[in-house]
């Protein structure tokens, strides 16, 4: 599928001309997607399935856990353990190498979360987590009563070891869902997927967000082919590279709009792995997708495990 190009910046990010590499298929709505540096592979949730699976240049596509709570959003910390945010459960859990299992956000204010959906972990080990409510509802989640009354975003500090604080306004946003920081980790954006648009908000020394404004506004509002901000990627430029109406939309430091890489499903998430981090790992619906890219993604700390 080519990109459409609404500037002649993206063709410093990925080639023009690119064709998508089906990696699977057959699935119901996949998430998620992560690679493990030294494992060299990628883990991606399917979450109607319930099971989170697992793709390798060598082995192809497997299952790594079923079931596995209708987990959404993955990231790895510095030592190596994964993060998960999990639907079924209105958890975000730590699993360690050697299989334990960790809880380490699931309440606000003594009401339960509402379910979890992307997360990223910071330089200094503090972790963000967006919370819609997505997840209690039927075929992403486990239908259930909302006990908070507000879609937050959360911050869990350093090691885990106090209930996550709200770092932004109740009404911030209506449903918050994909997130990422700037290459030089002062910033950090959220995106609302039903207000289609991008936030991007100052990070201060206590970990609190300030100073949020619009980054990008009405991705997609008057197209009708599906899709809408739901997962969201900075590359190592600052470009921003998120979900929307015909696949990838990519957006400059500034927020011009660069262009679009076109993609046959509605996209749920998206990631950079592969030699040099330099392929693009798109989770499309019923399809696992990969694509070269002439950008490497931002660094996290999870890229230097050895």
């Amino acid at each position: 599928m080519p990109v459409t190009v609404r500037s002649p910046q993206v063709e410093q990010l990925i080639d023009p001309s690119v064709e998508l590499e089906t990696l699977g298929s057959g699935f119901i709505f996949t998430e998620g997607p992560i690679w493990h540096p030294v494992g060299r592979y990628l883990l991606f949730s399917d979450m109607p399935g319930d099971v989170r699976r697992r793709w390798s240049e060598a082995e192809g596509v497997s299952e790594a856990r079923r079931p596995s709570n209708k987990c959404n959003g993955m990231t790895y910390d510095a030592e190596g353990n994964l993060i998960v945010c999990e639907h079924a459960t209105s958890l975000v859990v730590r699993e360690r190498p050697d299989g334990r299992r960790e809880v380490i956000a699931s309440h606000f204010g003594g009401k339960e979360l509402n379910s979890p959906n992307d997360v990223v972990v910071g330089a200094d080990g503090a972790i963000y987590f967006t919370d819609p409510y997505y997840g209690r509802m039927d075929g992403f989640g486990v239908p259930r009563g909302r006990q908070l009354g507000f879609q937050g975003v959360f911050r869990i500090p350093p090691g885990g070891s106090e209930e996550p604080s709200l770092v932004v306004a109740e009404d911030e946003f209506d449903m918050p869902n994909g997130l990422c920081f700037s290459p030089d980790g002062t910033h950090l954006y959220v995106n609302d997927t039903p207000r289609r648009h991008i936030k991007i908000f100052e990070i201060a020394g206590d970990g609190s967000l300030t100073n949020g404004r619009l980054f990008a506004d009405r991705i997609g509002e008057q197209d009708s082919t599906g899709g809408s901000p739901d997962g969201m990627k900075c590359d190592g430029h600052g470009n921003i590279w998120v979900t929307g109406p015909d696949g990838i939309w990519i957006f400059d430091p500034e927020g011009h709009h660069l262009g679009v890489v076109q993609v046959p499903e509605v996209i749920g998430n998206l990631n950079w792995g592969g030699d040099g981090w330099r392929h693009m790992y798109i989770a499309a619906s019923t399809s696992l997708y990969r694509v070269p890219t002439r950008v490497a993604g931002n660094r996290s700390s999870y890229m230097d495990l050895a």
